[in-house]
């Protein structure tokens, strides 16, 4: 079964140290989730369409200069007449609506900022699950291998006390279904490992090879409370809805600030080949007299989004604590669990050493010792999983904390700087024109956009 041979092979890479191979590390499968991940690449380009919105609210504050050339025939006079418009407009003062905007529009930046640092922690802790996944599953198949060769031990075992009268056919009967249940086990971990490997291929861009031991986990909080503090304060939810609060507030003023009036310059110049040229320069106050109650709805519905905003940020600081709590408990709940497996496998070693010593006097059945070698089994697939959930806690707590980033757990990857983007756009450069055009098309050249 081609599955079947795919996780044995997995399952030699990833146990069997002294092969000589070279191992892929923890460290090494986040830096390249960080560097493939499509959903990072995807957040990115967002931010830069947002950091596009400031540059557009700075373009409105400049002069708009446009041209119309057009040419003319009559068919009466069979003459053509040729003709150049010139127009330039400028925004004067709109008592601070252009401001507000340029607000909102950085406003928006930095919160999708925090948003992809969500998406960042998401996509690292993705990484940390595949890893330590293939590895449970891989050390799980392992034991379901060694199971099926114990019982099939077992069951030759028993056909030879059977054949000389020791026990019954039901005792051979017994081994046999204990050992198709073990297949069945093994396969069923066989699946569990195909599976685990396509969700590390999925998070980290390519199949597993052989996985190096998990290093030491990062440190966390030294307490729930102090991991909540931390939360509040770092967590990029919270930051965001924080955001989210601030854009409210701000587009509250846009809308009303859309009742008052705004002051154009306009200047045209028109010239023909007749010699009937013409220029025209003039100042014009426009504004709002009566919308049907539109301005005032939306001035309304502002206020409703900032309360709406308010509440929000509320239930998103809820939902960290809760977050950070649920991840610290996972964390407690596996820790005791590793010494409690611990303490299990060692009484289920005793016993089943001692119920195959009795077994082998004829004071134990065959079931007896398949009984107790299955509770062996549970014992020391429990620890495995256990060993897996803490050490996926930590990072899971790091999560909730805000800290599960490339810089915080120092990688040593070249990370996504947002701030450079925006730097070189901010100020509205004109594209492959102005100094500042010329460098974004150096940042665009690096992001690998042309």
């Amino acid at each position: 079964m081609k599955v079947a041979k795919i996780a044995i092979a997995v399952v030699a890479a990833t146990l069997i140290s002294s092969t000589g191979a070279r191992a892929d590390t923890l460290g090494g499968a986040l830096v390249q989730a960080y560097k493939q991940s499509g959903l990072l690449q995807q957040n990115r380009a967002l931010l830069r369409a947002a950091d596009e919105d400031v540059a557009a609210s700075v373009a409105l504050l400049r002069p708009v200069i446009g041209y119309v050339v057009g040419a003319n025939y009559s068919s009466i006079t069979r003459t053509t007449t040729a003709n150049v418009d010139l127009t330039a407009g400028l925004l004067i003062y709109d008592f601070g609506r252009s401001k507000l905007r340029k607000d909102v529009a950085k406003e928006n930046v930095l919160s999708l900022r925090e948003a992809l640092i969500g998406v960042e922690q998401n996509v690292l802790l993705s990484a940390v699950v595949a890893y330590t996944s293939v590895q449970r599953d891989a050390a799980i198949l392992g034991l379901r291998d060694n199971n099926v060769r114990l019982i099939t031990q077992e069951l030759r075992a028993a056909k030879d006390r059977f054949e000389v009268g020791e026990i019954t056919r039901t005792d051979v009967a017994i081994a046999e279904a204990r050992l198709a249940s073990a297949r069945s086990l093994r396969a069923a971990a066989q699946g569990n490992l195909a599976q685990s490997r396509e969700s590390y291929r999925a998070a980290i861009g390519a199949y597993p090879g052989v996985l190096a031991p998990r290093p030491k986990p990062p440190a966390t909080a030294a307490s729930l409370q102090s991991a909540r503090a931390m939360a509040r304060v770092r967590h990029p939810d919270i930051l965001q809805a924080q955001r989210s609060v601030t854009l409210a507030e701000l587009n509250i003023g846009l809308a009303m600030g859309a009742m008052k009036p705004s002051i154009r310059a306009d200047a045209r110049v028109s010239l023909t080949d007749g010699g009937n040229d013409t220029r025209s320069v003039g100042v014009n106050l426009s504004g709002p007299i009566y919308q049907g109650g539109g301005l005032a709805s939306a001035a309304r519905k502002a206020a409703a989004m900032r309360d709406a905003s308010k509440a929000g940020l509320h239930l998103t600081r809820l939902g960290v604590d809760q977050q950070v709590g649920n991840a610290w408990a996972s964390l407690v709940v596996s820790d005791a669990a590793v010494q409690a497996t611990a303490q299990q496998i060692r009484a289920a070693r005793v016993a089943f050493r001692g119920v195959r010593e009795e077994a082998s006097l004829g004071a134990r059945t065959t079931l007896d010792v398949l009984n107790a070698e299955q509770e062996l089994l549970d014992a020391e697939a429990n620890r495995v999983a256990a060993e897996t959930d803490r050490y996926v806690a930590v990072y899971r707590v790091l999560s909730a904390m805000g800290l599960l980033t490339a810089n915080h757990l120092k990688l040593g990857v070249a990370t996504y700087d947002p701030v450079a983007y925006y730097n070189t756009v901010k100020s509205a450069p004109a594209f492959n024109v102005s100094p500042q055009g010329q460098k974004l098309d150096r940042v665009l050249k690096s992001l690998g956009k042309f």
